[in-house]
């Protein structure tokens, strides 16, 4: 079924869902949403099921043209929706109808926003995912960033008939400045002690070298204790790599499987979230929690996801 035609692309506008796992040990990244809390949000709200694919808008947003009647919702980053020229909001069921041009401006807060569509985005399925990884080519649209020329296609599904909505409460706030929790370590022993206060006291600005794959910071330099390389394992999302130049690198969605620098910390799961809305020239901070920490600030956020739909208002 067709939703939409492409007019505009957008800066970087792809399809995602929450990643393509059991793949990693063939070399092929996890990728999937940037905020994956935003994206199951916005598929909660048009009653989705939280894994549906969807739209991950990057900096600009596209303009789309609608070639059925469907249902939308948009979360993430601050941007400006318009239906027809007209303002729409955020964090909402919107009801679009065939004809109709939906347009987005430049992402205002975060840096990126997830357009959802009642019955998800239909693409092939490659390795369990749609989600796109541009530089291996796969999942999305023929595993690229969108096009101008491009259509959409979905599944014909009945619309809801109840419009839905998020509570104030629960909207993330986003600014130019990101706190975010790390467990400390796995090579912890190859920076000084001095190094690793640097890590923890400094503010990191995000280099306009950072993508998918991962965010180069700038900033005070970490101190190794002796060399800068190990010998290259297993990388995750999340991951802060310190390379020769002290200037650390999180590992984001489109992590490469491996690498070959120490590994002075790693950002724990609901905080990555976080992360992913940050742009270039945003500032970062690094905050230690222990293990047990981090475990029970995970449980927090998973009890949080599986309430979300309970959560949600009706608003119509």
């Amino acid at each position: 079924m067709n939703l939409f035609y492409v007019m505009k692309a957008g800066f970087f506008t792809t399809v995602q869902d929450l990643g393509r796992y059991g793949y990693l040990k063939y070399g092929i990244p996890i990728s999937g949403a940037m905020d994956s809390f935003s994206m199951i949000a916005a598929n909660l709200l048009v009653a989705n099921s939280p894994n549906s694919a969807c739209l991950e808008i990057t900096l600009i947003g596209p303009e789309l043209k609608a070639l059925a009647d469907t249902q939308i919702a948009v979360t993430g980053g601050e941007i400006p929706v318009k239906i027809n020229g007209e303002d729409a909001p955020m964090w909402q069921t919107l009801t679009i109808r065939k004809g109709e041009t939906i347009s987005f401006g430049k992402v205002e807060r975060g840096c990126r926003s997830y357009l959802s569509v009642r019955g998800g985005i239909n693409t092939p399925v490659v390795l369990g995912s749609r989600s796109t990884y541009t530089r291996g080519k796969i999942g999305g649209i023929e595993g690229r960033q969108l096009r101008s020329g491009d259509v959409i296609c979905g599944f014909n599904v009945q619309p809801l008939e109840t419009r839905l909505k998020m509570p104030e409460d629960m909207i993330p706030k986003f600014s130019d400045d990101f706190t975010v929790h790390v467990v400390l370590g796995p090579q912890l022993e190859m920076f000084t002690d001095e190094g690793v206060q640097t890590f923890l006291s400094s503010r990191y600005r995000v280099t306009i070298e950072s993508d998918r794959m991962g965010y180069r910071l700038d900033g005070p330099p970490i101190e190794h204790r002796g060399g800068a390389e190990v010998v290259s394992d297993a990388l995750l999302p999340g991951a802060v790599q310190v390379p020769k130049n002290g200037k650390p690198i999180v590992i984001m969605r489109d992590a490469q499987t491996t690498g070959g620098y120490p590994k002075i910390a790693v950002v724990i799961i609901s905080d990555l979230d976080l992360l992913g809305q940050a742009k270039p020239n945003d500032m970062v901070r690094f905050s230690e929690i222990t293990l047990k920490e981090a475990h029970e600030q995970l449980l927090e956020y998973r009890k949080k996801l599986s309430s979300l739909t309970q959560d949600l208002v009706r608003i119509s």
